[in-house]
C-alpha cells in the first residue's frame, strides 16, 4: 500500500475516534458519571493519534509531501473534523 494511502486511512479512522472522543465518550463521563468510555475510546484514539504521526513522519521523510504540507496535515489532525477537509487535499496527493 502506497504511503499517502495508508496515511489517509489511519487519518480518517483518527478522526471518527476524535469524534467519538469528543461526542460520545466526553458526555458519557461528565453527563453520566460513566469515565471508563473516556478511558476507552481516549486510550484507542491516542494510539490512532500516535499511528498517524508516525506515518506523517514516513511520508515526509520519503519526500512524498513538503515539511509545510507536514504541519498542516498534524494541526488538522488536533481540529475538530480538520482530519475530513484535509483528506480532500491527501486524496489528490495520493492521486497525482
Amino acid at each position: 500500500m502506497k504511503t499517502i494511502k495508508r496515511l489517509r486511512i489511519a487519518a480518517l479512522i483518527e478522526g471518527w475516534s476524535y469524534l467519538l472522543l469528543l461526542f460520545i465518550a466526553m458526555p458519557l463521563k461528565y453527563a453520566m458519571g460513566i469515565p471508563l468510555a473516556v478511558r476507552i475510546v481516549g486510550s484507542a484514539h491516542g494510539l490512532l493519534f500516535t499511528l498517524v504521526a508516525f506515518l506523517l513522519l514516513h511520508a515526509w521523510l520519503d519526500k512524498k509531501i513538503t515539511l509545510g504540507f507536514s504541519i498542516q496535515v498534524f494541526i488538522s489532525l488536533i481540529i475538530p473534523f480538520g482530519t475530513f477537509f484535509m483528506d480532500k487535499r491527501l486524496r489528490q496527493l495520493e492521486e497525482s
